[in-house]
């Protein structure tokens, strides 16, 4: 590499930091101070949580880092507790339910109020996202008091009406996102050779979106899988979510299995946001 002038640009760091950072003429040399800055806030978000990895591995009967003695006991006190089990199979079904219900919907939402040109659709999109701008306390109170008189407390069936009401607003912003940048004469022209608005929908446009489509089941299925407030208020007995039962055993005792359970969640939530970049790295290189 060589500069206008005909000199050699010196390499290794130093010519890196001299280097432009982008298509403007600031070098990463005077970007160094935010970069350092991302780190550091990187670091204050990643690092707790990498702390709990370790501690999962302990063999004491508290919370401790570093462990003193690695044992795999508290993985093991997981597995063998019938009423952990539970609650891990309740998230999972009230997950794989909120998925079900949300996508479909929030996508469908999102695509009415895109095309439609009714004056009233951007008050509409803007009450879609009510329920992830209102404090989540608020809205686990109302819904506890709603549930009560429909004797709905309690039940997997309540999780996941619940759970997909937070999640819908995430479904229709992300697949709003990807209608944005979608050109809809592609859709226009299948309507003007015969397919009707349902055929071309499903024909033309919801191809091209489904990794906006696939992100937004992925954060639904997160949405129901990590809440906890509003599990607090509506769920239990046999239907208790696994966030809330780790909630009930850091408020009574201190118990080491948590650290192993969020171990587990976070291979869970990481494995999902993996496969998710893969597939769209897939999508793009087609």
């Amino acid at each position: 590499m060589t500069t206008p002038a005909g000199v050699a640009a010196p390499g290794g760091l130093a010519g890196w930091l001299g280097r432009g950072a982008g298509p403007s003429q600031v070098t990463h040399g005077q970007r160094l101070w935010l970069y350092a800055l991302a780190a550091l806030i990187l670091a204050f978000l990643v690092l707790p949580t990498l702390i709990v990895i370790p501690m999962s591995f302990s063999a004491s009967q508290y919370l401790e880092f570093p462990p003193r003695e690695w044992s795999l006991r508290w993985y093991r006190n997981y597995f063998n507790s019938s009423a952990w089990m539970q609650a891990t199979t309740t998230s999972f079904a009230a997950g794989a339910l909120t998925t079900l219900v949300a996508t479909p919907l929030g996508t469908l939402a999102a695509y009415g109020l895109f095309v439609s040109r009714l004056p009233a659709a951007r008050w509409l999109h803007t009450a879609m996202l009510t329920p992830i701008i209102v404090p989540v306390v608020l809205v686990a109170i109302g819904v506890f008091y709603v549930y009560v008189q429909l004797k709905m407390v309690n039940s997997l069936a309540g999780i996941v009406l619940a759970h997909s009401m937070l999640a819908l607003p995430l479904v229709v912003m992300v697949v709003t996102a990807a209608l944005k940048s979608y050109d809809m004469n592609q859709e226009l022209v299948a309507r003007s050779l015969g397919a009707s608005r349902a055929q071309a929908f499903v024909g033309i446009t919801l191809p091209q979106i489904r990794f906006a489509i696939v992100s937004s089941a992925l954060l639904s299925f997160l949405t129901s899988f990590d809440e906890v407030i509003l599990a607090l208020f509506i769920a239990g007995g046999s239907n208790s979510t696994l966030t809330r039962n780790m909630f009930a055993a850091l408020r009574d005792q201190i118990d080491p299995t948590i650290a192993a359970i969020s171990t587990l969640m976070i291979l869970v939530t990481s494995a999902g946001l993996a496969l998710v970049q893969l597939y769209g790295r897939d999508e793009r290189a087609r």
